[in-house]
């Protein structure tokens, strides 16, 4: 791993207890995480499970909890306002009547993401596979089925393989990926077909394809490996941009690229949906200087138009989304790659003190925008998500010495 940047030695015995200490500040009673705190005290889809993915070396209780308990709140009917659908996963629930009236015109449990579902099938099989019990995936198995059912039959409306969002409720999440949002900061128009969406498709019908052979659900089994399969052929076709030899961003409701250059391509390689000829490529570009800073890849690279710094979702760094990339080069065998990434992440901790939601880097400079709202991009200071990414890379021998 790159050493810290300033000289200081840091224990990392001491920092994996700081992360630690956090990640229980943000437990639920009933086990899974909560998203955040101050803000998103509560249960997500999204960002809970991926949390739940980053700690399943550490404490394999928090996915058992967090699975169930979305399994429990999973979409039973079609309700445009709540967005909710058979089989979905949720993006948000607020349990407590107060909190709920931060947003009047949407209704609890709300399901406006297109990544949920998805997530939940991967971490269910992941959590079978590094555990070895698969009890839980016996016991959630008609969940599992219905989420997987769920990414063909309302993920994917117009039957091109592809998973698109399309809010339902005028005042809900206009984009519903990763960076979300209720304007149209990505400036494109629904239907829209994200790229790490797809990558997530692809390993969720391979998941859901290996864990319905194992209990002998050949129909299902079958149909879900034929999907992966023609998932990622497609989007290997689509996204494509052989001139920047990268992938796009999304697929917009007119099926026509977003080019823009973003980390997105990145969670690709954990999904395991990129060529072996690609690889490299898709590699060398997210390290351009365009992307890659000192303390982690930017989210949006500072080459395009619409770069803002201080965007959350134009410029920003998120400590989760290089935790997905980190992962992907460690499955690639990237390893001295995976060590910058997890050094980069360690250096903004130990400069700030702390690895909140996201943080900034304006020219050469780090800002913590956590404990100031600095041109009015406010982060949340404890996220569970960024808690987690560096916990775990942090706890990978291959990345740091014992």
């Amino acid at each position: 791993m790159n050493p810290p940047g300033d000289g200081r030695l840091l224990n990392l015995d001491e920092v994996r207890r700081n992360l630690r200490n956090d990640l229980d500040s943000l437990r639920a009673p009933e086990g899974y995480l909560f998203a955040g705190s101050p803000r998103y005290h509560t249960l997500f889809g999204r960002d809970s499970l991926i949390a739940a993915w980053e700690t399943l070396a550490i404490d394999p209780t928090i996915a058992n909890a967090t699975l169930r308990i979305l399994a429990r709140y999973q979409g039973r009917r079609v309700h445009p306002r709540s967005e909710e659908e058979p089989g979905r996963i949720l993006h948000e629930h607020r349990f407590d009547p107060e909190s709920r009236k931060e947003l009047p015109d949407w209704d609890f449990p709300y399901f406006g993401s297109i990544d949920s579902t998805p997530l939940f099938v991967i971490v269910a099989a992941e959590h079978e596979r590094r555990t070895g019990d698969g009890r839980l995936v016996d016991d959630l198995w008609p969940s599992i089925e219905s989420a997987w059912r769920w990414m063909t039959e309302y993920g994917d409306k117009d039957g091109d393989d592809f998973l698109e969002y399309n809010r339902t409720n005028p005042h809900g999440l206009l984009h519903q990926g990763w960076k979300d949002g209720v304007e149209d900061h990505l400036r494109m128009k629904p239907p829209i077909a994200l790229i790490e969406v797809q990558g997530y498709g692809v390993a969720a019908h391979r998941a859901c394809a290996a864990l319905a052979a194992k209990r002998g659900h050949r129909d299902v089994a079958e149909h879900a490996a034929t999907a992966s399969a023609r998932l990622r052929d497609a989007l290997n076709r689509d996204f494509w941009m052989a001139d920047r030899k990268f992938y796009a961003l999304a697929l917009d409701g007119s099926k026509q690229q977003r080019t823009a250059i973003t980390s997105n391509p990145g969670h690709l390689l954990l999904m395991d949906a990129v060529p072996a000829t690609r690889i490299r490529d898709l590699v060398a570009r997210v390290f351009r200087d365009d992307m890659w800073t000192p303390y982690g890849i930017r989210d949006h690279a500072a080459s395009e138009p619409d770069f803002n710094p201080y965007s959350s979702h134009n410029g920003s760094i998120w400590p989760h989304d290089n935790w997905i990339f980190a992962r992907g080069l460690l499955e690639h065998g990237f390893v001295e790659e995976a060590k910058r990434v997890a050094g980069s992440l360690l250096r903004a901790y130990q400069t700030m003190g702390r690895i909140p939601e996201r943080y900034v880097v304006d020219g050469d400079t780090l800002v913590d925008v956590s404990t100031s709202s600095a041109e009015g991009w406010r982060a949340n200071p404890l996220q569970a998500w960024s808690t987690g990414a560096l916990l775990d890379l942090l706890s990978d021998p291959r990345l740091v010495p014992p």
